[in-house]
């Protein structure tokens, strides 16, 4: 891990396409700023375990939502004629 000290103002750059940006410290927090691709997908880190967890909770079950299957059965009736 590496660990740096940032002033307001301050940032730090990941690759060429990635700043964060300390915005502000208020107490014993710290506001980031975070400059980013649209394409990079940025979550705080319960957010991140919990988009895992319900990933891996949907690749285990072995159930089709019923409009999804729905969907197949017309799109397989049409492709048949």
């Amino acid at each position: 891990m590496l660990v740096l000290t940032r002033r307001r103002g301050e940032g730090v750059t990941i690759g060429p396409h990635i700043r964060v940006v300390v915005l502000g410290v208020k107490g014993g927090q710290i506001r980031l700023g975070i400059e980013a691709p649209p394409t990079v997908e940025i979550h705080r880190d319960e957010v991140c375990v919990r988009i895992q967890e319900e990933n891996q909770s949907a690749a285990c079950t072995g159930v089709v939502p019923l409009a999804a299957f729905r969907r197949l059965l017309r799109t397989g009736r049409r492709s048949t004629a």
